[in-house]
């Protein structure tokens, strides 16, 4: 409820606030995208379309007139207004506004199917005027067809946007929700606002939340290849290492962005996902294409600058696939998965010049499978996440799959540990450890970090990415604190016997 608001809006319009008193027959017209919803259903529509139906459909849509492509495009996403966010302060107003007496009108230049589902479902408006697959009711087109029906200042507005500016000239007063501060300027020039409103977070802020930073701490795998060389005094492949860690966060960060467009739907649906920037309305799907775009072409020049851009442009095409398609398969989602961290270690072993072994191919292969069979695993487990084994369903999963995924998982955990046992006995092994048995200790911590992972899992308590829960598990940095240590005694202790 906003008292406040509401009493300048009726003072306006020429009513004493506190009287309840019916306002006169000036309508109050209202912007649909960025205004009334906190998104624009055309973007809503191309990014649906492309998710599900691919690239070709998409550019032959974009051959049409701009009235015509929202039409079509309405009619191949029909997109559900339960999920879309709304702008819950405006709706408030609006519905105070209907109850003194005021009628409402929908003004939109998104197509009229779109516009007439929204205002079927918030039961809120008298007439909805929209595009129609002809005429594209934006700007100027909007300004004279609201002059056409109710004449000059013989309504009031409420829009977002640059191109409402025709349409408040026109009008009688001016609401203006969450618009760019140059355009609320040029609304308050234009005179007489009565309604402003502004809670969409700042942009930047909620760029850099859809970025996901945390997970940055994935790509410090591309420093796996000069640890494991023991290469700490080469200073020229930490330069080129720290490039292609920039390179790997950009691009991831850029991926991130466009999974999040492509499951709009499926994260207004999820308990947790609904939050975040692109679902819940805080940030808009252009800004987050525009984002994508630069993000990934900045990370594919630091690629090229670290002499391994084939391994970024594999990385990013097969999370591309993995997002768009791979990963409603089973099984093979996790092996994908599995696969992307081993890019990483190959990929720092490329740009450092530092070539990984065949033994640290084994070792981390098994690791990642067993990280992300922990991640489905978890998905599906425990009747309290209802929506989480929902979304992993519709990736190929069914519920009684889980036992067998917990089998798959400890049993590459277990192989990974093998494998570096089998390692430490290696002639290579003896070579490059002064004392190997040593090292040998480093094989029960991994084990023990794989099987507490698995028992988090089992006791509910996996509720992020494996990696991201281990870096915030206590345990999980005293086990890798552990391991550094034994790894330098190995290196440089004297042998034992």
């Amino acid at each position: 409820m906003v008292p406040d608001v509401t009493d300048r809006a009726a003072s306006v319009a020429g009513a004493d606030p506190g009287s309840g008193a019916s306002l006169d027959n000036r309508p109050l017209c209202v912007d649909l995208d960025g205004t009334l919803i906190n998104t624009d259903l055309l973007m809503e529509g191309l990014l649906s379309v492309f998710s599900t139906r691919g690239v070709l459909p998409l550019l032959t849509l974009l051959t049409w007139s701009r009235a015509q492509l929202k039409m079509r495009v309405a009619q191949l996403a029909q997109l559900d207004p339960r999920d879309i966010p709304f702008n819950r302060e405006l709706i408030d107003f609006l519905r105070e506004q209907r109850w003194m007496g005021r009628r409402i009108v929908l003004v939109t230049a998104a197509d009229r199917r779109a516009a007439q589902a929204v205002a079927q479902h918030l039961d809120l408006f008298d007439e909805v005027i929209a595009s129609n697959g002809v005429q594209n009711l934006k700007g100027d087109a909007k300004a004279e067809e609201l002059v056409r029906r109710f004449g000059r200042k013989g309504f009031d507005y409420i829009g977002n946007d640059r191109s409402d500016l025709p349409v408040w000239r026109e009008a009688n007063a001016s609401g203006v929700v969450n618009a760019p501060a140059s355009v609320a300027r040029a609304a308050r020039q234009v005179g007489n606002v009565f309604l402003e409103i502004s809670d969409r977070p700042s942009p930047a802020r909620m760029i850099l939340k859809a970025m996901r930073p945390y997970q940055w701490v994935k790509n410090l795998l591309v420093f796996v290849p000069l640890v494991a060389s023991r290469s700490f005094g080469d200073v020229k492949a930490f330069d080129d290492a720290f490039y292609i860690f920039a390179s790997f966060c950009l691009v991831a960060s850029g991926i991130y962005l466009i999974n999040d467009l492509l499951d709009l739907s499926a994260d207004r649906q999820h308990p947790r996902k609904r939050e975040r920037p692109f679902a819940s309305g805080a940030l808009s799907l252009t800004t987050g294409v525009i984002a994508a775009a630069v993000l990934l072409a900045f990370g594919i020049v630091l690629g090229v600058l670290a002499e391994a851009v084939q391994f970024v442009l594999l990385y990013a095409a097969v999370s591309l696939a993995y997002s768009l398609a791979l990963k409603e398969y089973p099984l093979l989602d996790v092996f994908m998965l599995a696969g992307l961290y081993t890019v990483r270690i190959v990929a720092g072993g490329v740009a450092t010049e530092h070539p990984v072994t065949l033994w640290l191919l084994a070792f981390s292969g098994f690791t990642f499978l067993s990280l992300a069979l922990v991640k489905r695993a978890a998905e599906l487990g425990g009747s309290a996440r209802s929506a989480e084994q929902l979304s992993v369903t519709r990736r190929g999963y069914q519920p009684e799959d889980r036992q067998l995924l917990v089998t798959f998982g400890v049993a590459s955990a277990f192989a990974s540990s093998v494998v570096l046992a089998l390692f430490i006995s290696t002639a290579a092994a003896m070579q490059a450890y002064r004392s190997p048995e040593v090292f040998w200790g480093v094989v029960p911590l991994i084990l023990f970090w794989h099987c507490r992972l698995w028992l988090a899992a089992e006791r509910g308590r996996m509720h992020d990415d494996p990696i991201i829960y281990a870096v915030r598990d206590w345990v999980s940095w005293l086990v890798g604190a552990a391991k550094i240590v034994l790894v330098l005694l190995a290196s440089w202790a004297p042998a034992f016997w």
